[in-house]
């Protein structure tokens, strides 16, 4: 099926057609320096597609969890494709995203979409509020498009940089930030590069989207459109992630996590065409920040997908600690108790940001920012430290294991049968995959979407401790210490609003 210009508008319904929908399209991939013929079969990236055809099936299984009745279509839809008119759908958004980091133990590929949409839905009401622009509509009418379609269209906010110590338009060579290098009467052609793009080649569409603040000389890298994944002139080159090759060896023991897995890659775009009715802004520069912030706010917080993951990963840990026979011993349930403990204050985070949203002039709901950048802040250490206690539990098998070929050679796989046993309650096969799971967590492949991307996802832990910074608002902290140790007094309505704004205003809903 070709999603360009919407030629085949099939309604997707379930995982199977999913996955249906993305052969034969002739992306220009490549891995290993080759080209893939049909990245579909590749067993290399068919686990990042599994991953992703799990959200239609969610849909399917729990309708009220992962679907919505499009306003726009009156069919139901994924809920990655719902802009929030309520704190409520913001919270069924985290509740989706816990349930599928349980339901796969990896990224599941869409989160940066989602994400996009509801923050360019009221960046560009705005921006048409101040420039009699026609980006919101144009919006709207591209959202009843991948409504129709169901479709998985994927975010590329992240550009190469460069030097980073430098804004787009000083970079000695101009492309390390994508930008438009023509423009006509019909659209743009834009060129550069999008790194970190995770499920790009199992997208449908993907909107490109600036990375950080702009300048007046930066008006050619403000540019936000919709591409199709299939346009010509892109090309995509697949990331490596540890331990991948196991895909291909055969056997699903080594692998640890058999059918799951994440996705990332680096983008080009050499000349690619967005029509004008696909275009979001050009040239706003001004607008670029309150994109990327707002961007940041919703996917901050949806990094309560990794509580998901770590529910695995913590069953992991609890199923291997009684294949070894040691559920008993209290240092054991104290180090689970701390995992839980860790897990649970990632999530809690999270949805509280989602409970205290609000709504923008355009009528979709932003969550709460300093509550989103507190659970990023989180997710950029605590995955780490329930990894960390994992492998405690998990002992040093989890990093010296023989492999699965040697646990069925017909010589030494009974000695391996014999010597790897645990608890006589459970086969050793059934040891080794634990284990194997635990390494695919904390070592392998998805150590990728649960650790590093935990750390480098919608910004480094700086970039959180910026924004938490700027809203913590010292001096209305400072005045409420002056007032209770006698130094000032309250105002006479018995209030301390003075220096109360933004974040705090909002939540306490005083001014």
């Amino acid at each position: 099926m070709s999603t360009i210009e919407g030629t085949d508008l099939r309604k997707i319904t379930d995982g199977r057609q999913y996955i249906d929908s993305l052969r034969g399209r002739k992306l220009k991939v490549f891995l290993f320096g080759e080209m893939v013929e049909e990245p579909v079969d590749h067993p290399m990236i068919r686990p990042s597609i599994n991953a992703l055809a799990a959200t239609y099936d969610l849909a399917v299984e729990q309708p009220e969890l992962a679907s919505v009745v499009s306003p726009f279509t009156g069919e139901r839809i994924s809920r990655f494709l719902h802009v929030c008119t309520s704190a409520d759908d913001l919270v069924m958004q985290n509740k989706m995203q816990r349930k599928l980091g349980q339901k796969t133990g990896t990224c599941f590929q869409r989160c940066v979409g989602m994400d996009a949409f509801n923050a360019l839905y009221s960046v560009t009401f705005e921006m048409d509020e101040q420039y009699a622009s026609a980006y919101h509509r144009r919006f709207k009418d591209f959202l009843t498009l991948m409504h129709r379609g169901n479709f998985v269209v994927g975010g590329a906010m992240t550009d190469v940089k460069g030097d980073r110590g430098l804004p787009p338009h000083l970079q000695q060579d101009p492309d390390l930030f994508v930008r438009v290098v023509e423009r006509t009467a019909a659209g743009v052609y834009i060129s550069g590069a999008k790194a970190h793009q995770t499920g790009c080649i199992n997208s449908h569409y993907m909107v490109v989207m600036p990375t950080m603040r702009l300048g007046n000389r930066d008006k050619d890298y403000a540019i936000v459109g919709a591409v199709p994944v299939d346009a010509p002139g892109i090309t995509y080159i697949y990331g490596r992630q540890s331990c991948d090759t196991r895909s291909m060896e055969g056997g699903d023991i080594d692998v640890g996590n058999a059918r799951y897995g994440g996705q990332e890659a680096m983008v080009i775009f050499d000349r690619v065409f967005i029509p004008s009715k696909y275009i979001f802004m050009d040239g706003e520069y001004d607008f670029a920040a309150m994109l990327v912030e707002r961007f940041t706010t919703y996917h901050r917080r949806s990094y309560v997908c990794k509580s998901g993951v770590g529910d695995v990963l913590i069953g992991a840990a609890a199923a291997v600690a009684e294949m070894n026979g040691v559920t008993k011993a209290s240092h054991i349930k104290d180090k689970l108790i701390q995992m839980t403990h860790l897990n649970e204050t990632i999530y809690g985070t999270g949805i509280a940001s989602s409970y205290q949203g609000y709504p923008t002039k355009s009528g979709c709901y932003l969550c709460d920012e300093m509550l989103s950048n507190v659970c990023k802040h989180h997710v950029t250490k605590m995955p780490y430290d329930i990894g960390r206690f994992a492998q405690d539990l998990a002992g040093g098998l989890v990093a010296t294991m023989p492999s699965e070929k040697d646990l069925n050679h017909p010589e030494i796989g009974a000695l391996l049968q014999k010597y790897l046993r645990g608890k006589a309650d459970f086969t050793t096969e059934e040891r080794v995959r634990m284990l194997r799971l635990i390494e695919n967590m904390t070592l392998g492949r998805n150590a990728v979407g649960y650790l590093t991307e935990s750390m480098h996802g919608a910004g480094s832990p700086q970039a959180q401790r910026i924004q938490i910074g700027r809203m913590m608002q010292l001096e209305y902290k400072k005045r409420l210490a002056r007032i209770l140790a006698g130094i000032e007094t309250e105002n006479e309505n018995g209030t301390v609003i003075e220096e109360l704004t933004g974040y705090f205003a909002r939540v306490f809903k005083l001014v």
